[in-house]
């Protein structure tokens, strides 16, 4: 971290790396994507970079239930978010909520199973919610106070948030497009029947979007994605995202895809990331784009980026950083937000050409 960087915020992010969550099963291979980089050009005048926050996971368990995930409303997790937004009325924030949470473990438990060669790629190797148990539209009061979140964007997060086989949250993995389609509308309705505004716009877990996805999204009018993880690739106009995620998208500027139609953006920071990262990728004019999952444990699993008081303290201070060195020039915005200008600076080059 550089000389510039408050000590407390080197005591933050030092507190957040102390902690690491057992290993998971390997990701699957990274599918690839075709797209174009769109930097700058999409910002408003007068702006020079933006910045997305975006919370997963969101869904009605409470600390009754394996996790609390929400449901606690304003005496859990999602406190720390109402905090942030009261102290920052320029913050804007996108929760991706899963309408029907099933998981209960991110780990396979049912070991010998998971040890047959082919079975245990093909049956559930954990327990699981009945489906239904966490159906937004059977939560009135969880989806009353996310609706009384001010500057909040909604977008679904998978459909039950969980797979067969070991890859366990895995939800889109070797689905047609058709198959990716169904479960992408059904999600959908259960926002419309929950009353829970819904964006025109997907997270699909674990960052993991397959071409099919994508073109299901894109055949539902879906205008954006949250697609990719990277952490580490140091920021560029030309820097390819290469944690999670797809291949071929940018990991600081919003990408199009789908033949132009879909806006994919990339997960660049956490709570684990120095400020300078976060300089580095504003100075360059990119979207600074900071994850937090709402969960923070799960037995032993610890969400390094879960959303806490250190986190949230963290990035207030981060935040306060930002506006002293950039002042008005950052363009503080919501995933769909940043479609609607790309998408709309691509319409005006088109007409133009």
């Amino acid at each position: 971290m550089g000389s510039t960087t408050p000590s407390i915020l080197s005591r933050f992010t030092g507190r957040a790396r102390a902690s690491a969550p057992p290993k998971r099963h390997a990701d699957p291979p990274r599918p690839q994507l075709e797209g174009t980089f769109v930097p700058r050009t999409w910002l408003p005048d007068g702006k020079s970079c933006a910045i997305v926050f975006t919370i997963d996971d969101v869904h009605p368990g409470t600390s009754k239930d394996a996790y609390e995930a929400g449901g606690d409303l304003e005496k859990g997790a999602l406190r720390h978010l109402a905090w942030l937004l009261e102290r920052h009325p320029e913050l804007h924030a996108t929760l991706f909520v899963t309408p029907d949470w099933r998981q209960i473990s991110p780990f396979p438990t049912r070991r010998l199973l998971a040890k047959l060669p082919v079975v245990g790629q093909r049956l559930p190797l954990t327990p699981m919610l009945a489906e239904g148990t966490m159906a937004l539209d059977r939560h009135p009061a969880f989806v009353q106070y996310l609706r009384s979140l001010p500057r909040t964007d909604f977008a679904p997060h998978g459909l039950h948030h969980v797979s067969v086989g070991p890859r366990i949250g895995t939800e889109f993995q070797e689905q047609s497009r058709e198959e990716c389609k169904r479960i992408v509308e059904k999600a959908m309705a259960i926002f419309a029947r929950a009353g829970l505004p819904c964006r025109a716009g997907h997270q699909a877990p674990l960052w993991h979007l397959t071409p099919s996805f994508v073109e299901a999204c894109k055949d539902l009018g879906l205008t954006w994605l949250g697609g990719g993880r990277d952490l580490f690739t140091p920021p560029s106009d030309t820097a390819e995202a290469a944690m999670n995620g797809p291949r071929g998208v940018s990991m600081m500027h919003p990408t199009l895809v789908a033949g132009g139609r879909v806006v994919v953006l990339t997960t660049n920071f956490q709570a684990t990331s120095d400020v300078d990262r976060a300089f580095a990728i504003l100075d360059q004019g990119g979207v600074l784009a900071i994850k937090g999952h709402i969960i923070k444990r799960v037995g032993p699993y610890v969400a390094l980026d879960g959303l806490d008081e250190v986190y949230r303290a963290y990035l207030d201070a981060l935040l306060r950083l930002v506006k002293e060195r950039y002042g008005n020039r950052v363009l503080f915005t919501t995933m769909h937000g940043v479609a609607e200008h790309v998408l709309g600076a691509s319409a005006r080059q088109k007409e133009s050409a």
